[in-house]
């Protein structure tokens, strides 16, 4: 071959290889780009962090709106699509940065094992609450994007969520955790319903005074908190007010996500177009319907507000906490979509969904006193039940007197899994008998709920601070053991708005630190000793008219005595079973006790004998087939 030839074909075959090298540069140089953050572990959050347009929170193209990421988990048969959401530069917690290309989708997989995910990102104006989107343009970038995660068990242990699993509505009156099967009790705090007027998050706002510090909890503050502060020490006291719950047993808090028009005003997820100051000025003096017309911007979402609320909320999760996202006010439940269910309500459930629900153990509440035409109150059910990947909890709460509310939505009417109830009597004596009516209609329509008092006693008491009712008798009987007694499956608790540490102004939950004790009793005799998840209410099983009853008749029985009751009987049957009986103190909790009568055989109607002390306080007997 002509040496010419081969020097042809040598620079022939440089050139190709010179091509390909530049093709395959400039293909790996347009690859879409992504990282992964968090721990490949079950029940734990994992983070799929995007390469995305460059947009910004006020950018002409609404990031929030006109951009739709969806992503598709895959493992083993089953399929979640979980909403993602712009996140400006991925770090806006620490950055407060209001712009970026990094768009986020937050996955807590309940499998080990191997996940294929398949993105979904489109563009088009509205395109984030479009109800069908398969002829939507796609936004390039990562749409189309496939991969997959390789899943390990969890390492978690105790309290911590991420051992017990996603807390799931089972079609029974108890939530259920995923992994542990437990099923759930909860109690804990319904108030401050502003919890999340918080000084050390960004762009906070001071109407009425209102903005909180929370000060007192700085010394509860833990060190296990430490990875989730922001900005240096931002966040401390916070965690440290959620440490304290924990440390009391509590498991529940409750807050606002949205109330421009309410009682507080301080707490949103929006962009203000006008400054703060402006803003406090007008909240201050006038009802705040126009301020939310024209002082916000309502499909626009402040990232980094949202980014150390989500700080919060994970702390929580390490913690135990049920997080009860109260999703409206009365008062504002009306302004988006000038009171219907439009492209402003849908967004603001997207960005909610998309940001926090990978959460294992929350409920959305659509409403707190919600006076939505029902109508609304089902469209509105409807959308968050089909866009929830997970199937959160779903609950309303209503005003004390309106709960009838409830039988048009109980049973096939909604996509409702349970009522948050509110309650108005000063002494909880109204609470027994209205979980007992909504557990019994809620079964006779095929459904049964699970039942809540998310707001007991009347408004201006509720429950009282100790240095004004040191014993708290009204509360535990009425409504403690008055909501356990009757199968609902918890109690959080409201402060009322004439004390101290009130409804709005609380920074302080060691404000009813005894009473929490008596909390963690009633907890832990149901935890400890019974089957409450077998069990009913069974009232009609004793011989007065006052004790309750909680039983699974034939193998266990839960009495409770009032305040100034010696004894009851009880009516067992006639099967000559031996049962024991033992005694259990709800005001200072401890093991069981013998009380005067050790057994019985049953035979008819019983007497249950005295108790250990024979005083006339308020005690549990606890009645069991010996087998």
């Amino acid at each position: 071959m002509k040496k010419s030839k081969l020097k042809f074909l040598n620079s022939l075959s440089q050139l190709l290889l010179f091509v390909f090298l530049l093709f395959f540069l400039y293909s790996c140089s347009n690859r879409p780009k992504y990282n992964i953050q968090g721990e490949l572990k079950k029940w734990h959050k994992i983070e799929l962090v995007f390469d995305g347009p460059y947009s910004s929170e006020l950018d002409s193209i609404n990031p929030f709106l006109n951009y739709r990421l969806d992503v598709s988990f895959t493992n083993n048969g089953q399929t979640f699509v979980v909403p993602g959401f712009y996140a400006a530069d991925g770090n806006a917690a620490e950055t407060s940065e209001v712009s970026g290309n990094k768009w986020m989708v937050r996955f807590t997989p309940n499998q080990i094992g191997e996940w294929k995910f398949n993105v979904s990102f489109k563009q088009g104006n509205k395109i984030a609450v479009a109800k069908d989107i398969t002829s939507a343009e796609s936004a390039v970038y990562f749409d189309g994007l496939k991969g997959s995660l390789t899943i390990v068990e969890s390492d978690k242990t105790g309290i911590d969520n991420r051992a017990n699993g996603r807390l799931n509505y089972v079609g029974e009156p108890y939530l259920k955790y995923e992994e542990s099967e437990k099923y759930f009790i909860k109690v804990g705090v319904d108030a401050p319903e502003n919890l999340l007027a918080f000084s050390d998050f960004d762009a906070p706002s001071n109407v009425f005074d209102l903005l909180k510090k929370w000060g007192p909890h700085q010394k509860d503050f833990n060190k296990d908190a430490r990875e989730f502060l922001w900005k240096g020490e931002k966040g401390k006291n916070l965690f440290g007010a959620i440490n304290y719950l924990a440390s009391e047993e509590l498991n529940v808090f409750s807050f606002l996500t949205f109330n421009v028009d309410g009682d507080d005003r301080n707490v949103f997820p929006y962009l203000l177009k006008v400054s703060d100051a402006e803003y406090v000025e007008y909240a201050n003096v006038k009802k705040n319907r126009e301020a939310w017309q024209t002082m916000f911007y309502k499909t626009r979402f402040d990232v980094s507000k949202l980014e150390q609320w989500e700080r919060i909320f994970e702390y929580a999760e390490t913690k135990g906490m049920f997080l009860h996202f109260k999703t409206h006010e009365t008062e504002t439940d009306h302004l988006m979509d000038n009171g219907e269910f439009g492209v402003e309500g849908k967004l603001y459930y997207r960005e909610l969904i998309a940001r926090f629900g990978h959460h294992l153990a929350l409920n959305w509440n659509l409403g707190e006193e919600n006076n939505q035409p029902i109508d609304v109150v089902k469209k509105v059910a409807n959308y968050v039940a089909e866009l929830d990947p997970y199937k959160h909890h779903l609950v309303i709460h209503t005003f004390p007197n309106k709960d009838d509310r409830y039988a048009e939505l109980i049973g096939e009417q909604s996509p409702l899994t349970g009522a948050s109830l509110q309650l108005s009597d000063a002494e909880f004596w109204d609470v027994h008998p209205r979980v007992l009516k909504w557990r019994k209609k809620s079964e006779a329509s095929g459904k049964s709920w699970a039942l809540a008092v998310d707001e007991p006693g009347k408004a201006n008491i509720a429950l009282l601070p100790d240095d004004e009712d040191l014993e708290h008798n009204f509360a535990r009987s009425g409504a403690l053991w008055g909501t356990l007694m009757a199968g609902g499956f918890g109690v959080e608790w409201y402060f009322g708005y004439n004390s101290p540490n009130s409804d709005l102004t609380c920074q302080d939950f060691r404000s009813r630190d005894l009473f929490w004790d008596q909390n963690r009793h009633a907890k832990t005799f149901f935890e400890n000793y019974i089957p409450f998840w077998k069990m009913k209410p069974t009232d009609e099983l004793t011989t007065d008219t006052i004790s309750y009853c909680f039983s699974e008749p034939g193998e266990i029985y839960v009495v409770y005595l009032h305040q100034g009751m010696e004894t009851t009987s009880l009516l067992m049957g006639n099967s000559l079973k031996k049962y024991s009986v033992k005694w259990y103190d709800p005001r200072n909790g401890g093991g069981l006790m013998d009380g005067t009568v050790k057994s019985v055989i049953a035979n008819g109607t019983m007497a249950l004998g005295n108790s250990p002390d024979e005083k006339t306080n308020d005690w549990v007997i606890l009645i069991q087939h010996e087998k």
